[in-house]
């Protein structure tokens, strides 16, 4: 699909938001915009995530995806964790997702980044099925834990 594929910047924070909240929905959360866009506006401002933003010709936006800075003490190296990844209905099945995520990829290696990590629900095939086909192995050895503080 032919369109503009950047890192986004605080001027395309609007944008992004909408894409945000449109994400959020699809994770089962309510829509609320002023949430999405106080957060992404955070997330620029701070410059403490990395956030790719593909357009269509006019300037909307088609999908996104979010990249968080961490570390690995095992390899004393730098991660990434890529958190969200988004493509609108629209757009989807048409390489967006495969664009963004080589976009990703294409970050860490430059920036020599020893890992570049995500998770996704176990019922999402279609992105299983991307991040496959392009060398992410699904871990067997580890369990994830999480503890929701709030």
């Amino acid at each position: 699909m032919s369109g503009e594929l950047r890192r986004a910047s605080l001027e395309d924070a609007a944008v992004v938001a909408g894409l945000f909240d449109e994400y959020r929905q699809f994770y089962g959360q309510g829509s609320d915009i002023d949430l999405a866009n106080k957060f992404i506006n955070a997330r620029l401002t701070r410059k403490d995530a990395v956030i790719f933003l593909m357009l269509d010709a006019q300037g909307n936006g088609l999908g996104f995806c979010q990249l968080y800075p961490s570390f690995s003490s095992v390899h004393a190296r730098s991660k990434l964790i890529l958190n969200d990844l988004y493509v609108t209905q629209h757009a989807r099945c048409v390489g967006v997702g495969r664009r963004l995520m080589n976009t990703a990829i294409d970050y860490a290696k430059a920036k020599g980044i020893a890992t570049l990590c995500l998770e996704t629900h176990k019922d999402n095939h279609q992105a299983q099925a991307l991040y496959e086909s392009l060398g992410f192995r699904l871990d067997q050895e580890f369990l994830s834990y999480s503890l929701d503080i709030q």
